[in-house]
């Protein structure tokens, strides 16, 4: 059922042989880099050489050098086109694949996760990717092949110097590596320390109007303050360690470590008869030349570990199950509900749902009732098949919704739901959401059975308004054009997860009506925490942590004395409104 999970090589597959070839020309293009270097102390050489200047050969070193800064120049320019043209489809790969991958997640998947974090994979992650495609590994191959070149001829030149030039440079490497290692370990240490100052505020903010009505406000600003304090000391010590690191490997590279290192090392070994003095030049120019591409790389590591933990989340998201298709899609005889043996859990340890039995006829009302967090939503999510059932069945028309075509089944099943997610989209484009060419008479009339019409002519741009633009609506009315898609939708099966539960009192009646003809002669599962909105329903089931503990009409259930009774009388002696207000969200 799980996918395995997905590398940044395997993102890399669609353009990984463009950027092979890329990669192949910027390492031509470097070692081509080195050949003027080297030609300035072949040239010197030449010039500087006892008796007749050969000016064949001088003309013959500069000939070179042009011609491998036109290879450079020429070889550089391609690569990095064609890396900016891989990372232009790779970013287009991904983005697709993670469209493709949301397009097939289960619906309850995103229930669990805020849009912000799935956003921020498909946006940003992917952005942050692109550092590595179009730049970092070009770099790399740059500093990788300039270094082994330069180091060859170097070794030609004179090998006792060339060991004496690399003693910074190991130094300034192992150093550097030091800092990435360290780097690496603190940054998962960085994040926790993150989330909880992040998660210490928005306690903070969210409670004060409840720590000050008891008087508490100084004591809950003592908690945020120290929070900060542990994220400000934990942050200080980490940094300053890093930068202690960064700065003795910037030293050990720098230039001057180098040019020092090249003098000192040259002086002595002219002295000593063991080489020219000419000699030096070459490791004064490629010495330098070889410590500050290698410099650079400090600036590089950054960018290649967000691209890393960036191709991390998004080979993550890629990796979630998908909800499986039939093969061979059956077609459902009739709308009867059924839910046989039905046990669900989110996860092993955590059962949700135990032994559901449960027959939805067609034309009646079925309610769900319990305590928050009894199975009662979870219940009505697997009907439009948010999640499928860890053991037994779901079936509408006596087929089980795994062998429902899911476009098929989003036309037998509609939904309402607490929490209404309206589109950054004309409030016509949000109703006609499920019937894209309903014409503009039953669009309307579907907003005015919701109690919704009026508010939307009063608008100055009416059912053309820009959603979170032109008008930002309120929960209650947020839930009324959700309740006017399902109208709109006129499919035989409704889910109401307390489809009223942002209602103002002026327009429940109204709604109250608007949904009594939504049900009429359809499959209906009605989600409630306040009792006297479903009393007139057709058959009422109490749920108790997962389990049905009883059912029948009103009427019965109140003889009966059991648990429902005891949540009327609770809520009559309360205040129903009052009551079911403020009453919370249940899973």
């Amino acid at each position: 059922m799980f996918e395995k999970s997905i590398g940044l090589g395997e993102l890399l597959r669609p353009v990984r042989g463009r950027l092979g070839t890329a990669i192949a020309l910027q390492a031509v293009a470097a070692a081509a880099a080195v050949v003027p270097l080297a030609a300035v102390a072949e040239l010197a050489r030449a010039l500087t050489a006892a008796g007749p200047v050969d000016r064949e050969r001088a003309w013959t070193v500069a000939a070179v050098a042009a011609g491998a800064l036109v290879v450079w120049l020429l070889l550089t320019s391609a690569a990095g086109a064609l890396a900016h043209h891989a990372d232009l489809d790779f970013q287009l790969s991904v983005r697709r694949r993670l469209v493709g991958k949301l397009g097939r997640v289960p619906l309850g998947w995103f229930t669990d996760r805020g849009a912000a974090g799935i956003a921020k994979s498909v946006q940003h992650d992917v952005d942050a990717m692109h550092h590595l495609v179009a730049h970092s590994l070009l770099s790399f191959t740059s500093v990788a092949v300039t270094s082994l070149v330069s180091l060859v001829y170097l070794f030609w030149v004179d090998w006792r110097m060339a060991l004496i030039l690399l003693v910074p440079i190991v130094i300034g490497i192992a150093l550097f590596a030091r800092r990435i290692v360290g780097m690496t370990a603190g940054m998962a240490a960085y994040e926790q320390a993150l989330q909880r100052i992040i998660g210490s505020a928005v306690e903070f903010v969210e409670g004060i109007s409840v720590v000050k009505m008891f008087g508490q406000a100084k004591r809950a600003h003592r908690r945020y303050a120290q929070a900060a304090d542990d994220f400000a000391e934990f942050l200080m010590a980490w940094l300053s360690g890093n930068n202690r690191s960064a700065a003795a490997s910037a030293l050990a590279l720098s230039p001057v470590t180098v040019l020092l290192t090249v003098l000192v090392g040259g002086t002595a070994l002219v002295s000593a008869g063991h080489m020219e003095a000419l000699d030096i030049l070459p490791f004064v120019i490629l010495g330098l030349g070889l410590a500050a591409p290698l410099h650079a790389m400090d600036f590089h590591g950054e960018d290649m570990e967000m691209a890393s933990a960036a191709a991390k989340r998004v080979g993550a998201l890629l990796a979630v199950p998908e909800l499986p298709v039939p093969a061979e899609p059956r077609v459902p005889e009739g709308h009867r509900v059924e839910l046989t043996g039905v046990e669900f859990a989110y996860d092993a340890d955590h059962p949700v749902l135990n032994g559901i039995d449960l027959a939805l006829e067609p034309g009646t009302v079925t309610a769900l009732v319990g305590a928050s967090g009894s199975g009662k939503t979870t219940v009505a999510k697997l009907l439009p098949r948010f999640f499928d059932p860890t053991s037994g069945t779901v079936a509408i028309g006596g087929v089980d919704l795994r062998e429902i075509a899911p476009d098929r089944l989003y036309r037998l099943v509609s939904f309402v739901l607490q929490d209404v997610k309206l589109l950054d989209a004309s409030v016509r484009d949000n109703i006609r959401l499920a019937r894209p060419d309903a014409d503009e008479e039953t669009m309307r009339r579907a907003a005015r059975a919701a109690a919704i019409d009026e508010r939307i002519r009063a608008l100055p741009d009416g059912y053309d308004s820009m959603v979170g633009t032109d008008v930002r609506f309120s929960g209650g009315e947020a839930q009324r054009l959700s309740i006017a898609r399902a109208i709109l939708a006129d499919t035989p099966v409704v889910v109401l997860d307390e489809a009223t539960a942002y209602a103002d009192p002026e327009s429940e009646a109204l709604i109250q009506d608007a949904l009594s003809e939504l049900a009429a002669g359809r499959t209906v599962l009605v989600v409630a925490h306040r009792l006297a909105t479903i009393a007139g329903a057709d058959r009422i089931v109490v749920l108790d942590q997962g389990r049905m503990a009883e059912q029948g009409t009103h009427e019965e259930l109140l003889a009966a004395d059991g648990r429902y009774a005891r949540m009327w009388r609770l809520q009559e002696q309360a205040g129903d409104a009052g009551v079911m207000a403020g009453a919370p969200k249940e899973g």
